[in-house]
């Protein structure tokens, strides 16, 4: 049986890191959303759980500079590598974000622009990995589609993969893990498009 474009996506990060690094660039966008995620987060040197993070480069970059310890997880080796070297002091993990073996809680998730390359079906699994890993109070924030389907994209030639699921049931993922949903916008025009989840804990797990 062929596999799916959903399968796909770790080989395409790994072959062709290079060519991601130099259309990543280094730019951020993302400010306005992280300054919030930062918003909310304890004061003294959180703890933050990059999922997808790539070679650390504008997001945990700019997480740092901002007190934060960061774990990064990525299947990317070579992207990884890059990661290692330019912030040593914090920790990089290669490993898929479906089944991560980290030391957890941490004060903040956030996986940004990584999450939605899973299949439907697995974002739904990632749930519980968020509610296990989170600390009591802990933030959440990570991209979506704008709605239930999959779309394909291209990336160096290849077939890139993209899922997403309903808005309505992100939210109810959300709140079975505790999650209260802080702000959510469809297709951020001020953030390349971008359509974004920011969630916080209740302060004590159930």
């Amino acid at each position: 049986m062929s596999k799916s474009p959903a399968d796909d996506v770790v080989s395409i990060y790994r072959e062709h890191a290079d060519a991601f690094v130099r259309l990543r660039g280094t730019g951020l966008i993302e400010r306005a959303w992280l300054d919030a995620f930062l918003a909310l987060l304890p004061g003294a040197s959180p703890r933050v759980l990059d999922i997808g993070c790539g070679f650390g480069v504008p997001i945990a970059q700019y997480l740092i500079e901002c007190g934060c310890q960061i774990t990064g997880v990525d299947t990317s080796v070579p992207l990884l590598n890059r990661a290692k070297a330019a912030f040593p002091e914090h920790q990089w993990i290669a490993a898929d974000m479906r089944r991560m073996v980290v030391a957890g809680p941490f004060d903040g998730l956030i996986a940004w622009h990584s999450f939605f390359h899973l299949s439907p079906v697995d974002q739904r699994g990632m749930f519980g990995e968020f509610g296990r890993l989170a600390e009591p109070g802990a933030v959440l924030m990570f991209t979506s589609g704008p709605g239930l389907g999959e779309a394909i994209g291209e990336f160096e030639g290849r077939a890139l993969y993209h899922g997403s699921l309903e808005g309505e049931e992100y939210r109810e993922l959300l709140r079975v893990k505790g999650f209260e949903v802080v702000r959510h916008v469809v297709e951020d025009a001020g953030c390349g498009g971008a359509t974004v989840w920011l969630a916080k804990q209740a302060g004590n797990k159930a």
